[in-house]
């Protein structure tokens, strides 16, 4: 891969990356990923989801808890993969500030989850992130974590 090439993170990497599995990994790949600086991770809405059981009968809706927890775990898939030196690392929400919610996200739709640093200081990382289903903007937040070791956590 070049310098200026964007890598792809695969659902293998992934698993690899962070420690959630079904039905709690919220993002299928990632793509455009530059370093830790910027990505978008991928999720395919699928109606077989547990959430939507419940989420609501006859109106399935993606809890937005989830849609904020997708842009955690691509954040957190990031930092991991540029910091973690063939160690595993764990990535722990610290805050999520200025979350808005403005549009419904259903079966069937393809979330991609903009995320973009702003800051990173000593193991404390801080993204804005951007929610999309088809180039329109579903929700937002900023996100700030703490990567550690995990026998330190």
């Amino acid at each position: 891969m070049s310098e200026n090439e964007l890598a792809t993170v695969e659902v293998n990497e992934l698993f690899q990356l962070l420690p959630h599995r079904y039905p709690f990994l919220m993002i299928d790949k990632i793509i455009d990923v530059n370093k830790d600086l910027s990505a978008t991770g991928i999720k395919n809405v699928t109606i077989n989801e547990p959430h939507f059981t419940g989420h609501f009968p006859g109106k399935p809706i993606m809890p937005g808890v989830l849609i904020v927890e997708a842009m955690a775990q691509t954040a957190g898939a990031i930092c991991a993969r540029e910091h973690s030196d063939g160690v595993p690392k764990l990535v722990y929400f610290m805050s999520i500030d200025a979350v808005k919610f403005r549009q419904p996200v259903i079966p069937g739709d393809i979330l991609e989850l903009h995320v973009i640093q702003t800051k990173h200081r000593r193991g404390i990382f801080r993204y804005n992130c951007e929610a999309k289903v088809d180039g329109k903007k579903v929700a937002e937040a900023a996100i700030t974590a703490m990567m550690v070791d995990p026998e330190d956590s």
